[in-house]
């Protein structure tokens, strides 16, 4: 059997392109079992599964615990809101505290980028990144790169333009290492005040004109503007940035040849996308959502199955 060259999925960037190929297609298998009437499987059934939540989430966590169920493993969810972090506890003390329960595999979102991997140096536990900072997310990117696959048929070659917030954005990051190892030709496009500098050492292209970014494009992954992150104003206002950034039907239908429409989500409807976009033929977006839960069983199994060579 084929197995992933590492043994945590920390970041795109340590995974091979054989290791992505891997992952898309263990994902096609468990997307005929997620689509059967019966929809488990016993594939971790001896496997423990914590998910540890430094920061608000409900898509990726709930993709997760479905994920897991799915394989039939043992789940213990975490809050920090709700645990002894909120008192100082460290992370390596909460987590250690967790493995004493007999944990395996770790998934974990995090405010601090490196948090991933700063615990893999410390934890015996094959650690899942759901997210660290503006950092990375790496299933994020391998659901939204094994969606242009299934519509596509490959991604070599494609033209994909990512809109929005690149600055803060950790799906942008992952997904430039995904599109860029797996043969796709990217652009990015935002306000200046929201493209990093030196982004075009990934090897993508900066296009600010958002007309000329889905002109040349065959599918546009929007971002939201990432708020939350920010310590003050990166635009003068969200209705100026609707007008140069917003996409909308009337825009779509400018437009030479169709798109495809994709969004990581929480979708912020009138502001990166309207929702005539966002419930189009153009869109993808359900698609992404169920996609989610093939890759990160896909993962899980993948994972799981070192631990169990390793234990062996």
């Amino acid at each position: 059997m084929k197995e992933l060259s590492v043994s945590n999925l920390l970041g795109i960037k340590y995974l091979t392109t054989e290791d992505l190929h891997l992952i898309f297609e263990t994902a096609d298998q468990f997307k005929e079992v997620i689509n059967r009437p019966i929809k488990k499987v016993p594939s971790l059934r001896d496997i423990t599964i914590a998910n540890l939540f430094f920061e608000n989430s409900t898509r990726t966590r709930l993709s997760f615990e479905l994920a897991e169920k799915r394989l039939s493993a043992d789940v213990i969810n975490f809050s920090a809101s709700s645990s002894s972090v909120t008192k100082g506890e460290t992370l390596v003390d909460t987590v250690n505290n967790i493995l004493a329960m007999k944990v395996d595999m770790v998934v974990m979102r995090h405010p601090n980028p490196g948090a991933g991997v700063f615990l893999s140096k410390h934890i015996g536990a094959s650690i899942i990144n759901a997210g660290d900072g503006a950092h990375e997310h790496p299933t994020q990117a391998l659901l939204d790169v094994y969606s242009i696959r299934e519509k596509y048929g490959d991604v070599n070659g494609k033209k994909i333009v990512i809109v929005g917030d690149i600055m803060h954005s950790r799906v942008a990051l992952s997904n430039i290492f995904a599109l860029k190892k797996l043969g796709a030709k990217v652009k990015v496009c935002g306000p200046n005040s929201l493209i990093p500098k030196h982004v075009e050492s990934l090897g993508v292209e900066i296009e600010h004109n958002l007309k000329a970014a889905l002109e040349w494009c065959e599918i546009a992954n929007m971002l939201r503007v990432q708020h939350e992150r920010m310590e003050h104003s990166y635009f003068p206002s969200t209705r100026e940035y609707v007008q140069q950034y917003g996409v909308n039907k009337a825009l779509l239908d400018t437009l030479s040849n169709p798109i495809t429409i994709m969004h990581p989500g929480p979708i912020n409807r009138g502001v990166e996308i309207t929702s005539d976009v966002a419930d189009s033929e153009h869109s993808i977006i359900l698609n992404q959502v169920e996609n989610g839960v093939a890759i990160r069983m896909a993962v899980m199994y993948l994972l799981a199955s070192k631990i169990k060579q390793y234990e062996n």
